[in-house]
């Protein structure tokens, strides 16, 4: 029982998983482990072509730098289990202090030994569930902010021009694109093929209406300003004060401060 209460703490595996892979090595504790990551392994190939809809997402920040990490699994019941955040705390704190520069990168990451992915892998041993590292997105500026939504399913980055910025300022704008999901941070921003995208249906709209034909190019343009104040971040009116808009309540802090980047990640439909 000391040997499997062992295994099981190094590997977070089954109780019976643990007795069979000791078993099976004559209580050889390093060979058990790669028995139980090689039945990892071996649920991941079989459960590759699940879809793996819920997980955890979770972001933190700390000065220049600031990160997500959305690990991904097939149920609301293991992304609620307390050992599945604490590997998904696990990946964005190396995140955190390493800063790769893409998900490969920090899916090579090592954590105690072992990389980010065989974690992962390991862990699609212990709960049978499709696993993988669904997000990872950061933002770099002279100061940022992040802010996780109740419930783990979606979280926010923003990063700033200037140093020192308010705190409460900070989680305000955070918040903003978390609840209002921007596209862009102003509408010079906007992809070119969005706006035709955009035009076009406020043309056609308008064509249902009966507007004259002469008249739609600019109706077009009169809606396409409506949609920058819902789409452009800096442009959408602050959600905790209507009257204006988030560039002019940054002005109120500073007249140069502006938001260099963001970005949102979230597991919940929209």
């Amino acid at each position: 029982m000391a040997e499997i209460s062992k295994l099981r703490t190094m590997t977070g595996a089954g109780m019976m998983d643990c007795k069979n892979a000791l078993n099976e090595t004559g209580g050889d504790i390093e060979k058990a482990i790669e028995i139980i990551r090689k039945k990892g392994q071996a649920v991941a190939a079989k459960r590759s072509d699940r879809e793996a809809s819920e997980g955890c997402v979770l972001a933190a920040f700390a000065g220049e730098f600031a990160a997500i990490v959305a690990l991904k699994c097939e149920t609301d019941f293991v992304a609620k289990n307390a050992d599945f955040i604490a590997l998904t705390q696990q990946i964005l704190d190396v995140a955190m202090a390493q800063k790769p520069a893409d998900m490969d990168a920090l899916k090579a990451l090592t954590i105690d030994g072992s990389t980010v992915e065989q974690l992962i892998t390991d862990k699609i041993g212990v709960t049978g569930e499709k696993m993988e590292l669904g997000m990872y997105e950061f933002v770099k500026g002279a100061d940022t902010i992040s802010y996780i939504h109740p419930g783990n399913k979606l979280a926010t980055l923003a990063a700033f021009n200037l140093a020192n910025v308010d705190l409460q300022v900070k989680k305000d704008v955070a918040m903003q694109i978390a609840a209002m999901s921007p596209i862009s941070i102003d509408r010079s921003a906007v992809p070119a093929n969005v706006i035709a995208q955009e035009l076009e249906i406020a043309k056609d709209k308008a064509r249902q209406e009966g507007k004259p034909e002469a008249m739609l190019d600019k109706i077009a343009e009169g809606r396409l300003n409506k949609f920058y104040q819902e789409a452009a971040l800096l442009e959408q009116a602050f959600i905790k004060d209507a009257k204006m808009s988030i560039a002019q309540y940054l002005k109120e802090q500073n007249n140069d401060l502006t938001v260099t980047e963001f970005k949102r990640v979230t597991l919940n439909q929209e």
